[in-house]
């Protein structure tokens, strides 16, 4: 079949995650004490969804929401399709506790494939990383495994050619903005606040709750390996987990004054240059370079 014969189709790899803003850390055993904290879809996700919805109703199409996790993500899947997502498939497996950011890559690869076999994939859609790692890993390494051009820190999505099998967008670097052209398929982590969020409709909120949610068990998302899983497939070893130490130094405020704005922008230099002695010659050296 080819791509103009079907319908576009893009996955949005999302994760539920515990709530940032109430993790506390154990002050004895130094890990993360996730009792009694509420779980919600990572942040970043939820713009990755927003978009893939965006190119869905511009161009037509299906959104397929995908997550590893505990039974309980099924919670993050459903609020998923509430919002207007059109598929759900959760893979969840007892061996996958424990996994990093290379064994999740693993495991969200094989299970993309499956759907892939089922209806090929046009864009797998991530957040740009998860509240709770920060790693920015799991994107680029599906990308890697499924051999797809990834295009990170995506601020917008500008033309999308269905005939051609592009699309156009412009990401972030440290440098400026890049405006990329790619061929489909493709891989794309979105920025925040790129987009805003719907709320969803009356009906997607009645089909959300009755609609059934695909669930694979390790072997039934093509893993033949379970060892590449969990704790015996993930080399990362974290050894400790800690609260950063509250600053005892206060703000502190100080009033510049200049009798025109070129003159207050100079007193604001000296100032920073005052407080920085190396600022100076680091900003001569890259404006020189």
């Amino acid at each position: 079949m080819t791509r103009l014969a079907r319908e576009f189709h893009s996955v949005v790899c999302i994760k539920q995650v515990p709530d940032s803003a109430q993790i506390r850390v154990h002050p004895v055993t130094n890990t993360i004490m996730r009792q009694g904290v509420p779980t919600i879809i990572n942040p970043y996700d939820l713009f990755a969804l927003e978009e893939a919805m965006r190119l869905r109703d511009e161009y037509g199409g299906t959104v397929t929401v995908l997550t590893m996790g505990p039974p309980m993500a099924e919670d993050a899947l459903r609020r998923a399709l509430g919002l207007g997502a059109n598929r759900a498939v959760l893979i969840t497996d007892r061996r996958f506790a424990g996994s990093d950011t290379l064994a999740t890559s693993f495991a969200l690869s094989k299970a993309l494939t499956r759907i892939g076999e089922e209806h090929p994939i046009d864009i797998v859609f991530t957040g740009k990383q998860t509240i709770d790692g920060d790693t920015a890993q799991v994107g680029p390494g599906i990308a890697r495994r499924l051999g797809l051009n990834q295009l990170t820190y995506v601020a917008a999505i500008d033309a999308l050619d269905r005939d051609g099998a592009t699309i156009t967008l412009r990401r972030r670097s440290e440098g400026g903005v890049q405006v990329l052209r790619s061929r489909l398929p493709c891989l794309i982590t979105m920025l925040e606040d790129t987009n805003t969020l719907r709320r969803g409709t009356i009906q997607d909120m009645l089909r959300a709750a009755r609609a059934p949610v695909t669930t694979w068990s390790a072997e039934e998302a093509g893993i033949a390996d379970p060892m590449q899983c969990g704790l015996r497939g993930s080399p990362t070893v974290v050894k400790r987990v800690f609260a950063p130490r509250p600053r005892a130094d206060k703000a502190e405020m100080v009033v510049v004054e200049g009798k025109t704005p070129a003159q207050t922008a100079d007193a604001v230099l000296d100032l920073l240059f005052a407080q920085s002695p190396n600022l100076e010659a680091a900003l001569s050296a890259r404006f020189k370079s």
